[in-house]
C-alpha cells in the first residue's frame, strides 16, 4: 500500500489501524530548535479522542502522545519525529460478523476489489481513528506556524440543517459545548437534533469552517502545487469528507465578474488591501497576503455506521439484512474539526518551507 505519506519539505508519514497494537506518524523536515512537548501534542489529540460526550463513539482511550524521537531538551533536533498512540480499548469481537459483508457507506467491498484482503476490525486503514497520526503532526505544524503569528480558527458550521448564524458568532463558545459551534443557541438546537438521530438509529453530516489569519503572500505555486489545491487534497484526504469549498465556494458559479473579484486598493500606508474576500486569500494557486484570511469549508458525510436495518450483500453474492453493531459516532464532525485543522496547518507549514527557495534575492540574503 502506498499512499501513507503526505507533504513536500514538511512531510508526514502516518500508520496503523483502528485495531492494532497502536497508531502514529513520522513527521520529517521539521526544522531543528523548535519548542515541542508530549503536552503540545495531547492538546490536539484530545479534541479529537473519544468518549468526550454521549454524542460520540463510547470506546475509551486516553490517546496518549509519545514522541519517541527528534525531540531532545525540550526542543526539535531536526531529524524526523517520530509519535505512537496506543490502542488500549479495542473490541474486536463487535466486528467478528462484518468479516463476511459489505457495510453501506463503508469501504469493505473496495477494499476486497483492490487488495483482495481487508482488516474488518473497525475498518483498518480506512478508519477514522487513523487521522491520530494527522492531528499529532498538525499539532507540530501549527506551532512552526505559531512562530511566525499565523493562527487557525477552526470550528462546526452546522450539523445536519442546524446552522450557526454568524450575527451570533462567538468564538468562546466554540469549547463550551460538545459540537465545537460558536453559537450557543444553534449548539442547543443541534443536540436536539442529534437526539431525534440517535432516537431513529441514525446519525448525521455537517460542514466545517476553518480561517486562516495572517498567512504572508507568496505561497503556492501557479500550476500544480497551487495552495487552495493542496488545501483541496489534505482536506478531501479525511476519509469523511465529501466537499470542499475555498472562499465563496459554490457561490461563485452564480456570482458575475463585478460581484465575484475583490477590488484592490492603497491604505495611508502604501500597503495593498482587498476590499472583499471572495477568493478565500488565495488566487491564482497562491495567497494573496493582503488583510484577507483564508477561508476553507468541508462537508462530512453522516456516520456511516448505524444500527438501523440496511441492505446489502455477503462474500458469497447474496442479498442480506444488516444492524451494524459496535461503538460509533451519531455524528463525526465535532471531532473532525482538528483534523480539518491539522491538515490545513501542515500544507500552510509546508508551503512556507517551500517557499523559501522561489525568489533569487531572498537566497542570497539569507546566505550572505
Amino acid at each position: 500500500m502506498y499512499g501513507s505519506t503526505f507533504g513536500n519539505i514538511l512531510k508526514i508519514s502516518t500508520w496503523g489501524e483502528s485495531h492494532g497494537a497502536g497508531l502514529g506518524v513520522v513527521v520529517d523536515g521539521c526544522p531543528a530548535g523548535l519548542p515541542l512537548s508530549e503536552e503540545d501534542v495531547q492538546r490536539y489529540l484530545n479534541r479529537r479522542k473519544p468518549g468526550q460526550s454521549r454524542y460520540a463513539t463510547p470506546r475509551r482511550e486516553e490517546d496518549a502522545a509519545e514522541i519517541l524521537s527528534g525531540v531532545f531538551e525540550g526542543k526539535t533536533t531536526g531529524t524526523p519525529i517520530s509519535m505512537m498512540i496506543r490502542n488500549k480499548d479495542q473490541r474486536s469481537r463487535d466486528y467478528s460478523e462484518i468479516a463476511g459483508y459489505y457495510r453501506p457507506g463503508h469501504a469493505d467491498y473496495n477494499y476486497d476489489q483492490k487488495y483482495g484482503f481487508r482488516d474488518y476490525r473497525g475498518g483498518g486503514r480506512s478508519s477514522g481513528r487513523e487521522t491520530i497520526g494527522r492531528v499529532a503532526a498538525g499539532a507540530i505544524a501549527s506551532k512552526i506556524l505559531e512562530q511566525l503569528g499565523i493562527t487557525l480558527s477552526t470550528y462546526t458550521l452546522s450539523i445536519g440543517p442546524v446552522a450557526i448564524d454568524k450575527g451570533q458568532f462567538d468564538e468562546t463558545a466554540i469549547w463550551e459545548n460538545p459540537f465545537y459551534m460558536p453559537d450557543k443557541a444553534a449548539a442547543l438546537k443541534a443536540e436536539e437534533y442529534l437526539k431525534t438521530c440517535m432516537k431513529d438509529h441514525n446519525s448525521s453530516g455537517g460542514m466545517i469552517e476553518c480561517i486562516i489569519k495572517n498567512v504572508p503572500g507568496g505561497l503556492g505555486e501557479p500550476a500544480f502545487e497551487k495552495l487552495d489545491a493542496n488545501l483541496g487534497k489534505a482536506i478531501f484526504s479525511i476519509g469523511a469528507v465529501k466537499a470542499v469549498e475555498i472562499g465563496d465556494g459554490l457561490q461563485a458559479a452564480e456570482a458575475t465578474g463585478l460581484t465575484n473579484n475583490d477590488p484592490y486598493a492603497c491604505d495611508t500606508k502604501g500597503s495593498v488591501r482587498k476590499l472583499s474576500n471572495h477568493a478565500g486569500g488565495i488566487t491564482g494557486g497562491i495567497s494573496d497576503g493582503c488583510n484577507t484570511d483564508i477561508i476553507l469549508r468541508a462537508a462530512i458525510k453522516p456516520t456511516p455506521s448505524i444500527a438501523a436495518p440496511q441492505q446489502t450483500v455477503n462474500r458469497d453474492g447474496e442479498n442480506i439484512e444488516i444492524t451494524i453493531k459496535g461503538r460509533h459516532d451519531p455524528v463525526i464532525v465535532p471531532r473532525a474539526v482538528v483534523v480539518v485543522e491539522s491538515m490545513a496547518a501542515l500544507v500552510i507549514a509546508d508551503a512556507l518551507l517551500g517557499s523559501m527557495t522561489s525568489r533569487m534575492d531572498k537566497i542570497i540574503k539569507f546566505f550572505r
